[in-house]
């Protein structure tokens, strides 16, 4: 009894220790790189986006929780960006594989460093270096945008784009909250990216209320529109949350 005990404290401690997200985060970031070198992908929208890129100098990228795995891969390196990456165990994860794509971090939650996130998000739009923000993360609801990137386009005068992808014989997670998924090698994906939003210095918090649910539409009906190009049953908000408790998250903060 006390071995078994024994041996599941030291489980523990690998999996919460660095070596462990390390591991964990590297085998994601070789999986992502393969999946993207081996998909036949269909991109719409890139060159505008990079076109709006260079004119405002940087731009505020979002996309939903169940599909961030690939998301950093269609990033132009040249371009700097910075992603606003959770604190706990599980955004430890995804920080490493974003770092290992050459995406900046800032780390963000409520009992940790929620104003710091905020303000190394302006900071960095500020200088001019692009953020991401995964704006139903990290908890949910699934596929709802949280008012985040709103104010940080409000602010900054910088737009937003979304982003979102799908991949032939993925497999679709639809037991976790955010319908994750996982897409498979050697197949066939679309790519697909909104028409940027500016948001206005002036605007209410009406307007500010309508441009967000303009922009959660979009993103959307572009999920969808790829779904449907690679022929698979489309995923549709359905605004689940995590079940597993954690602490509170900023808005908008990814995992």
């Amino acid at each position: 009894m006390i071995k078994r005990k024994a041996l599941k404290n030291l489980l523990k401690k690998i999996v919460k220790s660095t070596f462990f997200a390390n591991l964990i985060s590297s085998l994601v970031y070789w999986y992502a790189r393969l999946v993207g070198a081996t998909t036949r992908w269909e991109i719409h929208g890139r060159e505008k986006c990079f076109a709006t890129w260079d004119k405002d100098e940087a731009i505020i990228l979002i996309g939903w929780h169940g599909r961030a795995l690939m998301l950093p891969y269609f990033w132009n390196r040249y371009k700097p960006i910075n992603a606003l990456v959770s604190l706990h165990q599980d955004g430890r994860l995804i920080a490493g594989l974003l770092q290992k794509f050459g995406l900046g971090i800032i780390g963000g939650s409520s009992n940790g460093n929620a104003r710091g996130a905020a303000t190394g998000l302006m900071h960095s739009l500020q200088k001019n270096e692009s953020i991401s923000i995964i704006p139903d993360g990290p908890v949910g609801p699934s596929m709802q945008m949280s008012m985040s990137p709103v104010y940080f386009a409000q602010k900054s005068g910088k737009p937003i784009f979304g982003m979102t992808y799908s991949v032939k014989n993925s497999k679709i997670i639809t037991k976790s909250w955010d319908d994750m998924m996982i897409p498979l090698p050697f197949s066939k994906g679309v790519c697909r990216l909104t028409d940027p939003f500016y948001i206005p210095k002036d605007a209410s918090p009406e307007e500010l209320e309508k441009y967000r649910k303009q922009i959660e539409d979009a993103l959307n009906k572009i999920t969808y529109e790829a779904d449907t190009r690679v022929g698979i049953k489309p995923v549709l908000p359905n605004h689940k949350v995590k079940k597993k408790k954690h602490p509170k998250q900023p808005a908008g903060a990814s995992q």
